[in-house]
């Protein structure tokens, strides 16, 4: 009985060692790496080596230009030797890390019958609306016309023109250099048409250090895919002005042509509103000498906020908002004039904020206090007001006037307030200005996933990653082939998909959930089946290095 109690210790024993190494078998080959699989952090792959050779990428921006010689423009010997074509391409020199080329591809070629027999005429005018292409040009494309040096197409002391369109003219000469000396007058020319420094310094001052480029740049409005315009009139004396003004029909006449032409560098929405008992809230200075009142230049910064808390937040927004603000000044401070830094009136009696918009005041007629009772009816004059708020509207979106060479003849805009040219050359700009944003994101948004391991990246954000790299490369490809509308498609892809990669809501849920807070979760779970399994795993080490250690007994 005793032989046969101590066998069936014995195997309980045996058993339960069996039982204990199985248990920790499961525990540690099973159990650990499947809690390890479902535990971890899921990162869907992302291409971190394109995304750091984005911060290398070259962009060559291409402008087409064709070169048309009429005869008697150059030497019968260089006629001769046309067609051919010559590029000029030069680096634009900004603190940048990424580099920049400019390059100008000329085509040069003879002229066709009805290009001479337009060039002939003595109106540059009606040689224009000759030359209008039964084809649009492409965007970014640009035509030279090279007349006769004694032609009077143009003003004897000009060399050359600037046209609304994507043309120009340039006065030719008889000289064995020709084509030298009419190939630079023709680069100028298309700088001054298409990219300069100033311009390209313009759209990327986000991204320049503060020097001499970007101190004076920061006018223009960030890209977007819209915007937003509010026109406001302010009537702060509502008992002494009944203002009426035809918003509507100014918006139509003059802003919405300008819009209209202007949509391809994105969406506008145009809305209007009157404020009444609306201050500037600030204290216009009194002229004796001319009985009127004042605002300095210093004094305008602190124009803007007292007035933006009644114009409507615009935080709900999705697109930038331009502000435009006709002021009526109240009785007791009729009329208000706005002074320059050298205390002289300001002609347009108006100035507008970088990225904001702008403010006109609009003074009363003091004849109409004579002849009739409070409040007096002011009818406003829709097309000086539009004016000022046109030009404002070019000076926001960076179209200012260009440099153009000495004796250039520049053509005014048409209608619409706006060339043909003009828009090429902002969409340009917009294209550099969306490749280095997006440039700058994907950059930061790799080195933030690359130093934080516990960010969750969803296959939706690496896929808007990777639209976004391919977008960026797609359009510096396209700005190099001089294709400026794909260009700029692609850019605005590339700032869009980016973006949203970026401030996807899905990279902070385990952005806060530090280490700790794993411990604090996961002792509790697994201490308790732990402990009994290394106890036991322990306990039968021990008693295996026992018995190998107890001598055998010898009989």
């Amino acid at each position: 009985m005793a032989t046969a109690g101590a066998a069936a210790t014995d195997l309980e024993v045996v058993r339960g060692k069996r039982a204990a190494l199985f248990f920790a078998a499961v525990a540690i080959l099973l159990g650990l790496p499947l809690w390890w699989k479902t535990t971890e952090t899921y990162r869907a792959p992302l291409p971190y080596s394109e995304i750091s050779g984005l911060n290398a990428l070259q962009l060559r921006l291409m402008v087409p230009v064709t070169v048309v010689f009429t005869r008697d423009s150059v030497p019968l010997d260089d006629q001769e030797k046309l067609p051919f074509t010559v590029v000029h391409e030069r680096e634009i020199p900004l603190k940048y890390k990424m580099k920049i080329k400019c390059r100008f591809q000329k085509a040069y070629r003879r002229a066709l019958e009805h290009e001479e027999e337009a060039l002939s005429l003595g109106s540059v005018h009606e040689a224009e609306a000759l030359l209008a292409e039964p084809e649009k040009q492409a965007e970014g494309s640009l035509t030279v016309y090279v007349i006769s040096e004694h032609s009077s197409l143009l003003p004897q002391d000009m060399m050359s023109y600037i046209g609304p369109e994507r043309t120009a003219i340039v006065r030719g000469m008889i000289h064995r250099e020709a084509f030298n000396i009419i190939g630079r007058r023709i680069i100028h020319v298309a700088q001054a048409m298409s990219l300069t420094e100033d311009v390209l310094a313009a759209a990327l001052a986000d991204h320049l250090p503060e020097d001499k480029w970007s101190s004076d740049k920061r006018r223009p409005l960030k890209s977007s895919l819209g915007y937003e315009i509010t026109f406001s009139l302010l009537n702060p004396d509502p008992k002494s002005h009944d203002v009426h003004w035809d918003i509507e029909e100014g918006v139509q006449r003059y802003v919405q042509p300008f819009l209209n032409r202007l949509s391809a560098a994105g969406n506008f929405s145009v809305d209007s509103q009157i404020l009444y008992y609306a201050m500037l809230g600030v204290n216009p200075r009194f002229d004796p000498a001319s009985s009127s009142y004042s605002l300095a230049m210093h004094s305008l910064p602190h124009v803007i906020n007292p007035v933006e808390s009644r114009l409507g937040s615009s935080a709900a927004s999705l697109y930038p908002v331009l502000n435009f603000l006709l002021y009526v000044p109240e009785l007791a401070h009729s009329p208000l004039y706005i002074q320059d830094k050298d205390g002289a009136p300001v002609a347009t009696n108006a100035f507008h904020s970088p990225r904001w918009g702008g403010i006109m005041v609009y003074n009363v007629d003091p004849k109409i206090y004579n002849a009739s009772e409070l409040p007096v009816r002011v009818e406003v004059d829709m097309a000086q007001v539009m004016e000022v708020f046109l030009a404002q509207l070019r000076l926001l979106f960076g179209i200012a006037q260009p440099q153009v060479p000495p004796k250039c003849l520049l053509s005014g805009p048409k209608s619409e307030g706006l060339m043909t040219w003009e828009l090429d050359r902002l969409l340009w700009a917009r294209s550099v200005e969306n490749l280095a944003t997006a440039t700058t994101t994907l950059t930061s948004l790799a080195q933030l996933l690359g130093k934080i391991s516990n960010i969750v990246i969803k296959d939706d954000v690496a896929s808007e990653v990777y639209r976004a790299v391919a977008a960026v490369q797609k359009a510096a490809e396209a700005l190099a082939l001089g294709h400026l509308s794909s260009a700029f498609a692609a850019s605005q892809e590339a700032v869009t998909s980016s973006e949203r990669a970026f401030f996807d809501p899905s990279l902070l849920h385990l952005l806060y959930f530090p280490d700790d807070q794993k411990f604090a979760i996961y002792i509790p779970l697994f201490l308790p089946m732990a402990v009994p399994i290394l106890l036991s795993l322990v306990k039968i080490f021990l008693e295996t290095h026992k018995s190998w250690k107890k001598p055998e007994k010898i009989d």
